[in-house]
C-alpha cells in the first residue's frame, strides 16, 4: 500500500512521530528521493540527540548513496551546523531533528547547497510524491551503475571557528552566562563555540537527551524558561542564554532574569550588523517584530524591510535583497555571512559581545532597543479563521487614522498602535500579536481584538 505522507511532509520540511508516521524504510527512499530530485552528486547529512535520529539519517545516507550520490555524514550536530556544512562544503544538506516537539517525533530539514531551503515550491512536493510512489511499487533502482560512497567528517570546531570570525571579540569582558541547553544539541555546540572566551559559563541540562527529562526544548513557551531564569538570579549572572531542541533558536534573559524580547535582540544585533558593513544594508523583519526594529535599523543608516512570518520567506527575501541580517519575533536570526541561514549561536555571540565591550548591565543595553509595550503571541481556537478575521476587518475599516493591510493575516495600525491577527497553516487557531506606546493601551487594544476573535 502507498503511504500517505500528507500528515508528514509539512510547508518547510518532514515530521511525524516515529515509526507510527514514518520509520527508517521511509527515511531511506527520502534519501534516494532528494538525489533524484536535486540531481546531487554528493550529500551531507546530520543528526540530533532524539533515539530515532541516528538509524534515520543512516536509512536517508544508504537510500541517497544507492543512487549514486556520495554522502558525508557530520553525525551529531546542530540544524545551523549542518547550514555551516552545506554552505562550507557547497553540498545539499539533510538535517534530521523534530526542534522542540516531543520525543516521539522526528523529522528532515532539508536544502541545497549553500544552505538555500528546500520548501513544497521548490522541491519537497516531488520528493514527497516520488516516496508516495515508491513505497507502493517498490525501491527505485540507481540512477547510475555505481553506489555513492559514505564517508564520516567531523565540522564542528570548523563551524566554530566560522561563527567567531564573524563577530569581534577581542573586547570581551569576563562575563558570567547561565545556559540552558534543554537537553538538546546546544549542550553538544556550546562548550566549542565558548572555548577560551573569558567566560564562566553555567551549564544547564547539556545531557543529550531526546527524551526531555527536564522540560521541552522550546524556550518560546514562557513555562521552560523558569529553571534558567531562577538560576541567573541565583548565581549573579550577567545573562542566561536558552536554547531549543536542535539549537536554531536562542532566547536571552537578562541579569534580573527577566526574559529580553527577540524584537530587542533583532534591533541590537541588526545596530552591530550595519556597524560592521560601513553603516549601509538591508535588514529583513517579519511584520510582527517590533517597531523598535525598522526605527533602529534606520537610526543605524540601514533600510528595514517588511516580510511574512516564516523561515521561508525570511530566506527569500534575503536572497532577493542581499540584506545582511534578518530577524524573526520567534528567536531566528539569519545572517547573509552564514548563507542566509538562521543560527541563534551567532545572535548569542552579538549579545556577548555587545554586553561585553562595556560596563553596564544587559537590561540597561536592552533598553534602548526595546520601547514599546508588547502583547507577545496569543493564541485563540476559532471554529472560523476567514469569519474571525472579517469580523476584525469589519470593526476596524473605515476608522479615521486607521490603516489595514494582508500582507499576512490582518495587520491594524494606527498611529499608537498596531495589531496582527494570523492564522495558523496547521490548527484552528487565530495568532494575535499586540504592540502599543504604553502598557494601557496595548492592554485595551489587545483586549478588544480578543473580544472579536472569542466572540462566537
Amino acid at each position: 500500500m502507498a503511504a500517505d505522507l500528507s500528515q508528514i511532509v509539512k510547508a518547510y520540511d518532514v515530521r511525524g512521530v516515529v515509526p507510527d508516521q514514518w520509520d527508517e524504510s521511509l527515511a531511506e527512499l527520502f534519501g534516494a528521493a532528494f538525489v533524484r530530485v536535486t540531481g546531487a552528486t554528493a550529500v551531507v547529512t546530520g543528526h540530533d540527540m532524539r533515539p530515532s535520529s541516528p538509524g534515520l539519517s543512516g536509512a536517508f545516507a544508504r537510500g541517497a548513496a544507492a543512487q549514486g550520490a556520495d554522502v558525508t555524514e557530520i553525525g551529531l550536530c546542530s540544524t545551523d551546523q549542518l547550514y555551516y556544512a552545506s554552505g562550507a562544503l557547497d553540498l545539499p544538506g539533510a538535517m534530521f531533528t523534530a526542534s522542540h516537539n516531543p520525543a516521539r517525533y522526528n523529522g528532515i530539514k532539508l536544502c541545497r547547497a549553500g544552505a538555500a531551503p528546500v520548501g513544497q515550491d521548490t522541491g519537497l512536493t516531488e520528493i514527497r510524491e516520488l516516496v508516495e510512489w515508491w513505497s507502493e511499487s517498490g525501491a527505485p533502482e540507481p540512477m547510475t551503475g555505481t553506489r555513492g560512497t559514505i564517508t564520516r567528517r567531523d565540522t564542528l570546531d570548523d563551524y566554530a571557528a566560522h561563527l567567531r570570525s564573524l563577530v569581534d571579540l577581542a573586547s570581551l569582558r569576563p562575563l558570567k552566562v547561565v545556559v540552558d541547553a534543554g537537553n538538546g544539541m546546544g549542550g553538544h555546540t556550546v562548550p566549542t563555540v565558548f572555548a577560551g572566551l573569558p567566560l564562566t559559563l553555567v551549564p544547564m541540562y547539556f545531557e543529550l537527551d531526546g527524551t526531555f527529562p527536564n522540560h521541552e526544548a522550546n524556550p518560546l513557551d514562557p513555562a521552560n524558561l523558569v529553571d534558567l531564569r531562577r538560576r541567573v538570579r541565583e548565581e549573579g549572572a550577567d545573562l542566561g542564554l536558552a536554547f531549543d531542541g536542535d539549537a536554531d533558536r536562542c532566547f536571552v534573559v537578562d541579569e534580573r532574569g527577566e526574559p529580553v524580547s527577540p524584537s530587542a535582540i533583532t534591533a541590537l544585533v541588526a545596530s552591530r550588523e550595519l556597524a560592521r558593513n560601513g553603516g549601509r544594508g538591508t535588514v529583513i523583519h517579519n511584520l510582527i517584530t517590533s517597531w523598535s526594529v525598522p526605527e533602529v535599523v534606520r537610526e543605524n543608516g540601514g533600510t528595514p524591510e517588511r516580510t511574512r512570518v516564516g523561515h521561508s520567506f525570511i530566506k527569500a527575501e534575503m536572497a532577493r535583497t542581499g540584506a545582511i541580517f534578518g530577524g524573526e519575533h520567534s528567536a531566528h536570526y539569519y545572517f547573509r555571512d552564514f548563507w542566509n541561514a538562521d543560527t541563534g549561536m551567532l545572535a548569542a555571540l552579538h549579545v556577548l559581545a555587545a554586553l561585553g565591550g562595556q560596563q553596564g548591565t544587559l537590561s540597561a543595553l536592552v533598553a534602548q532597543y526595546d520601547r514599546y509595550a508588547g502583547s507577545g503571541e496569543i493564541n485563540s481556537t476559532v471554529d472560523d479563521q476567514t469569519a474571525r478575521l472579517a469580523a476584525i476587518r469589519a470593526a476596524y475599516e473605515g476608522r479615521d487614522g486607521i490603516n489595514l493591510d494582508e500582507l499576512d493575516g490582518l495587520t491594524v495600525t494606527s498611529t499608537d498602535w498596531w495589531f496582527n491577527v494570523r492564522p495558523s497553516n496547521t490548527e484552528p487557531l487565530l495568532r494575535l500579536n499586540a504592540e502599543a506606546r504604553d502598557e494601557a493601551t496595548m492592554t485595551k487594544i489587545r483586549d478588544e481584538a480578543l473580544a472579536i476573535i472569542r466572540s462566537s
